[in-house]
């Protein structure tokens, strides 16, 4: 069968991570990465940098297929704007999981949510639009994660939680059971989540506080 073209949207060290899965599920062609104008004819891992955002429109009359390719540490609302701005083009955002992770039978996984190495998502979770579930990150079963997230790398997300929209939770985190964490809310790597976060902020040790919040960087 012939493979899809797919556009990736954003050309730094997430976007290299991204090829690799792309490249292992062996479902889409690469047809080329959107990145700064200033970065065009550029190439990442072989692929070449065809376009930057004015481009958009023509593209998404041209191609179907496309992955937001950004990656986000204390800011998720570049990925949420080219998301949203994509889908009322038209684009068509498929979900992406390496053949390296493991999705339970009965788990929904939402657009434009991509699934890296080693990941797994156990039995009745489910996550939003636009989600990154990092390499070696578990959503364990019955949570939810909201749209925009970025579960990171090795972190732990127990069981029947929720996670709410446009959340970062760093590597090697952990949110224990029966936790809720609200939209638009940061936690520092290596924090444990005891009790559920109900102020968007930014969230760091063990128990996890509130260390930091500047609203004018949290953009819905």
């Amino acid at each position: 069968m012939k493979k899809q073209d797919i556009i990736l949207i954003g050309g730094g060290g997430h976007c290299r991570s991204c090829i690799d899965v792309i490249e292992t599920e062996n479902k889409y062609h690469i047809f080329g990465i959107v990145d700064e104008e200033g970065k065009l004819h550029n190439e990442v891992l072989g692929y070449k940098v065809i376009a930057c955002d004015k481009d958009l429109p023509d593209l998404v009359g041209k191609h179907e297929n496309f992955l937001i390719t950004i990656g986000s540490m204390k800011d998720l609302s570049k990925r949420t704007e080219r998301f949203k701005l994509l889908k009322k083009l038209g684009a068509r955002f498929p979900v992406v999981i390496s053949p390296l992770a493991h999705i339970a039978k009965n788990v929904f996984i939402n657009e434009g949510t991509i699934v890296m190495h080693k990941a797994l998502v156990n039995s009745n979770a489910s996550v939003g639009k636009n989600c990154i579930i990092n390499t070696s990150a578990l959503i364990e079963h019955d949570s939810t994660v909201g749209e925009h997230s970025h579960i990171s790398t090795g972190s732990i997300v127990n069981g029947t939680c929720h996670i709410g929209n446009r959340v970062f939770a760093g590597s090697n985190s952990v949110v224990v059971d029966n936790v809720d964490i609200c939209d638009d809310v940061i936690i520092g790597s290596g924090s444990v989540v005891r009790k559920s976060i109900g102020s968007a902020g930014i969230y760091a040790g063990n128990p996890a506080l509130k260390v930091n919040y500047d609203s004018s960087k949290i953009k819905k």
